[in-house]
């Protein structure tokens, strides 16, 4: 089990752009918004925007604290879509998701500095990139100019091609040395809001995934918070023979193991059972004072 003063008191807050500070005394959770026809899990569940803001409540009501969307599936074997079709997915919501509802966090999970640039000036907040940058040589750049939190995750290749040549060893140092020189980028060009994330099922092997799982908190570098985004994945239903569609107890025994491990966010389709896991973690590190 990790310190919890390693896990979370020494992590470094994230500042969003009206100051608001995302501090990880206590792990948070992202919920997913799906606006893809064909993800993995939930994709083309929402049919009109009643759908997409009753379950934007749902998991703003259930304990979400960021609000994660996408527009663009990442799921192994996924074809591209044009940056044109992405920003007609995705634009219009992002709007009136942040009008809906103004006090929420939103994130945008996109690999595209201009779907960044334009999702950012339609009111979210966080750029989540599941290439980190190694999609769009201009991300970075694009970061730095509009001053907002990134999310830097590693990938093997790309979605069309990751699961073909997987990582299958020193899987710790390949993506630390990957998150070392990232940031060091990030750094020179002044980009200081920056969360990692190890990329689970993005180019590593079965065994890769739950070494990362194992030793989350060894890939840390600056104090950075780590997002853990494991839900309902491949590396669940690999070892259990299941499916997305019941591998929620898989998904939350992961969970569970990535909080120990010292993982700060939890990305997740199922906000309310990865709260609960939250606060059966917060209880057992921070408030049990029997001996």
């Amino acid at each position: 089990m990790v310190d919890k003063n390693t896990a979370f008191n020494e992590i470094r807050p994230i500042k969003l752009d009206n100051n608001k500070l995302i501090d990880f005394s206590t792990a948070k959770i992202m919920g997913i918004l799906n606006l893809t026809p064909d993800s993995f899990y939930d994709g083309g569940r929402f049919k009109d925007n009643n759908s997409l803001l009753k379950k934007t409540e749902d998991m703003i009501l259930s304990g979400a604290d960021i609000i994660d969307v996408g527009a663009v599936s990442t799921r192994p074997g996924a074809h591209n879509i044009s940056c044109d079709d992405e920003l007609k997915r995705i634009i219009n919501t992002v709007a009136l998701l942040t009008k809906t509802f103004p006090d929420a966090v939103f994130s945008i999970d996109t690999y595209r500095s201009k779907v960044a640039e334009e999702t950012i000036a339609a009111g979210a907040h966080i750029i989540n990139d599941i290439s980190g940058g190694t999609m769009d040589k201009l991300m970075f750049e694009t970061i730095a100019r509009l001053k907002v939190p990134y999310i830097l995750m590693h990938i093997n290749g790309t979605p069309l091609t990751m699961q073909k040549s997987p990582v299958t060893d020193n899987i710790t140092s390949v993506v630390k040395n990957f998150f070392q020189t990232s940031v060091e980028k990030l750094t020179q060009l002044g980009v200081s809001e920056i969360i990692i994330d190890p990329g689970f099922g993005f180019g590593k092997s079965l065994e890769c995934n739950y070494t990362l799982l194992k030793k989350m908190n060894d890939i840390r570098i600056n104090n950075l918070p780590i997002l853990a985004g494991i839900s309902r994945k491949s590396m669940i239903n690999k070892l259990l023979n299941t499916l997305p569609q019941n591998a929620i107890n898989g998904t939350t025994s992961l969970n569970t193991i990535a909080l120990l491990s010292g993982a700060n966010i939890l990305r997740v389709h199922d906000v309310e059972e990865a709260k609960q896991v939250v606060i059966i973690i917060d209880f057992m590190q921070n408030n049990i004072n029997c001996k």
